[in-house]
Protein backbone atom coordinates (compact mmCIF):
# COMPACT_ATOMS: atom_id res chain seq x y z
CA UNK A 1 0.00 0.00 0.00
CA UNK A 2 1.29 3.43 -0.96
CA UNK A 3 1.88 5.90 1.87
CA UNK A 4 -0.43 8.34 0.05
CA UNK A 5 -3.27 5.86 0.57
CA UNK A 6 -2.68 5.97 4.33
CA UNK A 7 -2.23 9.71 4.85
CA UNK A 8 -5.82 10.75 4.25
CA UNK A 9 -8.05 13.05 6.32
CA UNK A 10 -10.17 10.16 7.57
CA UNK A 11 -7.05 8.40 8.88
CA UNK A 12 -5.53 11.36 10.71
CA UNK A 13 -5.51 11.06 14.48
CA UNK A 14 -3.73 14.36 15.06
CA UNK A 15 -2.63 17.25 12.87
CA UNK A 16 -0.52 20.21 13.97
CA UNK A 17 -2.39 23.47 13.94
CA UNK A 18 -1.17 25.79 11.15
CA UNK A 19 -0.99 28.53 13.78
CA UNK A 20 2.18 26.87 15.05
CA UNK A 21 5.09 27.62 12.73
CA UNK A 22 7.31 24.88 11.31
CA UNK A 23 10.32 26.07 13.29
CA UNK A 24 11.46 23.39 15.77
CA UNK A 25 10.79 24.28 19.40
CA UNK A 26 13.93 25.44 21.18
CA UNK A 27 12.66 24.91 24.72
CA UNK A 28 14.38 22.44 27.03
CA UNK A 29 13.17 18.84 26.57
CA UNK A 30 10.15 18.22 28.80
CA UNK A 31 9.28 21.91 29.25
CA UNK A 32 5.56 22.74 29.31
CA UNK A 33 5.90 25.87 27.15
CA UNK A 34 5.53 23.94 23.91
CA UNK A 35 2.27 22.32 24.97
CA UNK A 36 0.94 25.64 26.26
CA UNK A 37 1.81 27.23 22.91
CA UNK A 38 0.00 24.51 21.00
CA UNK A 39 -3.28 24.60 22.88
CA UNK A 40 -3.31 28.41 22.81
CA UNK A 41 -2.93 28.37 19.03
CA UNK A 42 -5.50 25.58 18.68
CA UNK A 43 -8.06 27.69 20.53
CA UNK A 44 -7.40 30.67 18.26
CA UNK A 45 -7.67 28.46 15.17
CA UNK A 46 -10.89 26.81 16.35
CA UNK A 47 -12.44 30.21 17.09
CA UNK A 48 -11.40 31.43 13.64
CA UNK A 49 -9.79 34.59 15.00
CA UNK A 50 -6.20 34.33 13.75
CA UNK A 51 -6.36 37.55 11.74
CA UNK A 52 -8.01 39.35 14.67
CA UNK A 53 -5.55 38.27 17.38
CA UNK A 54 -2.49 40.10 18.71
CA UNK A 55 -0.14 38.49 21.22
CA UNK A 56 2.28 40.28 23.54
CA UNK A 57 5.34 38.56 24.97
CA UNK A 58 8.01 40.14 27.20
CA UNK A 59 11.44 38.97 28.39
CA UNK A 60 12.17 35.43 29.57
CA UNK A 61 11.44 32.07 27.98
CA UNK A 62 8.17 33.58 26.78
CA UNK A 63 10.09 35.82 24.36
CA UNK A 64 10.66 32.75 22.18
CA UNK A 65 6.93 32.62 21.45
CA UNK A 66 7.47 34.96 18.49
CA UNK A 67 9.23 32.15 16.65
CA UNK A 68 6.45 29.61 17.11
CA UNK A 69 3.08 31.39 17.15
CA UNK A 70 1.72 32.26 13.71
CA UNK A 71 -0.25 35.32 14.82
CA UNK A 72 0.65 38.99 15.05
CA UNK A 73 3.04 39.45 17.97
CA UNK A 74 4.34 42.54 19.77
CA UNK A 75 7.39 42.76 22.02
CA UNK A 76 7.28 44.26 25.49
CA UNK A 77 9.93 45.21 28.01
CA UNK A 78 10.37 42.91 30.99
CA UNK A 79 7.12 42.86 32.98
CA UNK A 80 5.31 45.40 30.82
CA UNK A 81 3.17 43.09 28.68
CA UNK A 82 -0.15 44.01 30.38
CA UNK A 83 0.56 47.70 29.81
CA UNK A 84 1.38 47.11 26.14
CA UNK A 85 -1.68 44.88 25.76
CA UNK A 86 -3.81 47.62 27.34
CA UNK A 87 -2.64 50.12 24.75
CA UNK A 88 -3.30 47.75 21.86
CA UNK A 89 -6.74 46.79 23.10
CA UNK A 90 -7.78 50.39 23.64
CA UNK A 91 -6.62 51.32 20.14
CA UNK A 92 -8.26 48.27 18.54
CA UNK A 93 -11.03 47.16 20.92
CA UNK A 94 -12.35 44.70 18.33
CA UNK A 95 -9.11 42.68 18.41
CA UNK A 96 -8.41 39.70 20.65
CA UNK A 97 -5.35 40.59 22.72
CA UNK A 98 -3.40 38.25 24.98
CA UNK A 99 -0.15 38.30 26.92
CA UNK A 100 2.09 35.27 27.39
CA UNK A 101 4.26 35.66 30.50
CA UNK A 102 6.36 33.72 32.98
CA UNK A 103 6.23 34.04 36.76
CA UNK A 104 9.47 35.99 37.10
CA UNK A 105 8.08 38.49 34.61
CA UNK A 106 4.43 38.71 35.64
CA UNK A 107 4.81 38.34 39.40
CA UNK A 108 8.08 40.21 39.97
CA UNK A 109 9.14 43.10 37.75
CA UNK A 110 5.63 43.20 36.25
CA UNK A 111 3.62 43.03 39.48
CA UNK A 112 2.33 46.60 39.18
CA UNK A 113 1.35 46.25 35.52
CA UNK A 114 -0.48 42.99 36.22
CA UNK A 115 -2.32 44.26 39.29
CA UNK A 116 -3.45 47.52 37.75
CA UNK A 117 -4.52 46.01 34.42
CA UNK A 118 -6.61 43.45 36.31
CA UNK A 119 -8.00 46.08 38.66
CA UNK A 120 -9.05 48.27 35.74
CA UNK A 121 -10.68 45.28 34.10
CA UNK A 122 -8.84 45.65 30.81
CA UNK A 123 -10.57 43.35 28.32
CA UNK A 124 -7.51 41.17 27.66
CA UNK A 125 -6.40 37.59 28.28
CA UNK A 126 -3.30 36.90 30.37
CA UNK A 127 -1.56 33.52 30.00
CA UNK A 128 0.68 33.01 33.04
CA UNK A 129 3.28 30.20 33.05
CA UNK A 130 4.36 29.46 36.63
CA UNK A 131 7.37 27.19 37.12
CA UNK A 132 8.49 28.69 40.40
CA UNK A 133 11.85 29.90 39.10
CA UNK A 134 13.58 32.22 36.65
CA UNK A 135 14.12 29.76 33.81
CA UNK A 136 16.01 31.65 31.11
CA UNK A 137 18.33 33.84 33.14
CA UNK A 138 20.03 31.31 35.39
CA UNK A 139 17.56 29.60 37.70
CA UNK A 140 17.25 32.37 40.29
CA UNK A 141 14.59 32.50 42.99
CA UNK A 142 11.28 33.93 41.77
CA UNK A 143 8.32 35.32 43.74
CA UNK A 144 6.66 31.92 43.23
CA UNK A 145 9.61 29.84 44.49
CA UNK A 146 8.37 27.50 47.23
CA UNK A 147 9.51 27.50 50.83
CA UNK A 148 12.75 25.54 51.10
CA UNK A 149 13.13 25.29 47.32
CA UNK A 150 16.74 25.55 46.16
CA UNK A 151 17.67 27.93 43.35
CA UNK A 152 20.87 29.60 42.18
CA UNK A 153 20.16 32.55 44.51
CA UNK A 154 18.75 30.46 47.35
CA UNK A 155 21.20 27.52 47.35
CA UNK A 156 20.11 26.44 50.84
CA UNK A 157 16.43 26.77 50.06
CA UNK A 158 14.01 29.69 50.26
CA UNK A 159 14.02 31.01 53.81
CA UNK A 160 10.71 32.65 54.65
CA UNK A 161 12.15 34.81 57.42
CA UNK A 162 14.66 36.54 55.16
CA UNK A 163 13.18 36.00 51.68
CA UNK A 164 9.47 36.27 52.30
CA UNK A 165 6.60 33.99 51.33
CA UNK A 166 5.84 32.64 47.85
CA UNK A 167 3.34 34.84 46.04
CA UNK A 168 -0.01 33.43 44.92
CA UNK A 169 -0.55 35.92 42.13
CA UNK A 170 -3.65 34.21 40.74
CA UNK A 171 -5.53 34.27 44.04
CA UNK A 172 -4.48 37.88 44.45
CA UNK A 173 -5.88 39.12 41.13
CA UNK A 174 -9.04 37.09 41.63
CA UNK A 175 -9.96 39.49 44.43
CA UNK A 176 -9.90 42.46 42.08
CA UNK A 177 -13.25 43.67 40.67
CA UNK A 178 -11.93 43.94 37.12
CA UNK A 179 -11.22 40.23 36.69
CA UNK A 180 -13.96 38.05 35.25
CA UNK A 181 -12.28 34.66 34.82
CA UNK A 182 -9.29 33.44 36.85
CA UNK A 183 -8.10 29.85 36.84
CA UNK A 184 -5.06 27.66 37.48
CA UNK A 185 -4.30 24.67 35.27
CA UNK A 186 -1.39 22.49 34.12
CA UNK A 187 -0.26 20.64 31.00
CA UNK A 188 1.61 17.67 32.44
CA UNK A 189 -0.93 15.01 31.42
CA UNK A 190 -3.46 14.55 28.58
CA UNK A 191 -6.40 15.19 30.91
CA UNK A 192 -4.85 18.37 32.25
CA UNK A 193 -3.98 19.54 28.74
CA UNK A 194 -7.66 19.26 27.80
CA UNK A 195 -8.68 21.20 30.90
CA UNK A 196 -6.10 23.91 30.24
CA UNK A 197 -7.27 24.24 26.64
CA UNK A 198 -10.87 24.58 27.80
CA UNK A 199 -9.77 27.28 30.25
CA UNK A 200 -8.00 29.24 27.51
CA UNK A 201 -11.10 28.99 25.34
CA UNK A 202 -13.23 30.31 28.22
CA UNK A 203 -10.82 33.23 28.65
CA UNK A 204 -11.06 34.20 24.99
CA UNK A 205 -14.84 33.79 24.99
CA UNK A 206 -14.96 36.10 28.03
CA UNK A 207 -12.90 38.66 26.11
CA UNK A 208 -15.32 38.32 23.19
CA UNK A 209 -18.16 39.04 25.61
CA UNK A 210 -16.31 42.13 26.95
CA UNK A 211 -16.42 40.84 30.51
CA UNK A 212 -13.08 42.16 31.74
CA UNK A 213 -9.67 40.64 32.41
CA UNK A 214 -9.10 36.88 32.28
CA UNK A 215 -6.00 35.22 33.72
CA UNK A 216 -5.09 31.60 33.04
CA UNK A 217 -2.20 30.36 35.16
CA UNK A 218 -0.49 27.20 33.96
CA UNK A 219 1.70 25.53 36.58
CA UNK A 220 4.60 24.01 34.68
CA UNK A 221 7.98 22.45 35.28
CA UNK A 222 11.48 23.79 34.66
CA UNK A 223 13.48 20.60 34.64
CA UNK A 224 16.67 22.47 33.71
CA UNK A 225 16.28 24.99 36.51
CA UNK A 226 15.14 22.36 38.95
CA UNK A 227 18.04 20.06 37.96
CA UNK A 228 15.69 17.14 37.31
CA UNK A 229 14.92 14.90 34.35
CA UNK A 230 11.55 15.68 32.68
CA UNK A 231 9.54 12.84 34.23
CA UNK A 232 11.04 13.46 37.68
CA UNK A 233 10.31 17.18 37.28
CA UNK A 234 6.65 16.46 36.59
CA UNK A 235 6.47 14.19 39.63
CA UNK A 236 8.12 16.88 41.78
CA UNK A 237 5.64 19.43 40.47
CA UNK A 238 2.66 17.26 41.42
CA UNK A 239 4.05 16.51 44.87
CA UNK A 240 5.26 20.02 45.74
CA UNK A 241 3.82 22.70 43.48
CA UNK A 242 0.19 21.56 43.34
CA UNK A 243 -0.39 21.53 47.12
CA UNK A 244 0.65 25.20 47.28
CA UNK A 245 -0.76 26.16 43.88
CA UNK A 246 -3.94 24.01 43.67
CA UNK A 247 -5.48 23.53 40.25
CA UNK A 248 -8.98 24.65 39.34
CA UNK A 249 -11.16 27.68 38.67
CA UNK A 250 -10.89 30.50 41.19
CA UNK A 251 -13.25 33.04 39.64
CA UNK A 252 -15.90 32.47 36.98
CA UNK A 253 -18.11 35.15 35.43
CA UNK A 254 -16.88 37.62 38.02
CA UNK A 255 -17.75 35.43 41.00
CA UNK A 256 -15.30 33.70 43.34
CA UNK A 257 -15.62 29.93 43.58
CA UNK A 258 -14.17 27.18 45.76
CA UNK A 259 -14.53 29.30 48.91
CA UNK A 260 -11.94 31.83 47.72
Amino acid sequence: MDIKDIIKPENLVYQKTPLMTDKPLSYCPGCGHGTAHRILMEVIEEMGIQSETIGVAPVGCSVLAYDFMNVDMVGASHGRAPAVATGIKRCWPEKFVYTYQGDGDLAAIGTAETIHACNRGENITIIFINNGIYGMTGGQMAPTTLKGMKTSTSPYGRDIETMGNPLKMTELVAQLPGTCYVTRQSVHSPRNVRRAKKAIRTAFESQKGKKGTSLVEIVSNCNSGWKLEPVAANDWMVENMFPFFPLGDIKVDGKLVNNQ
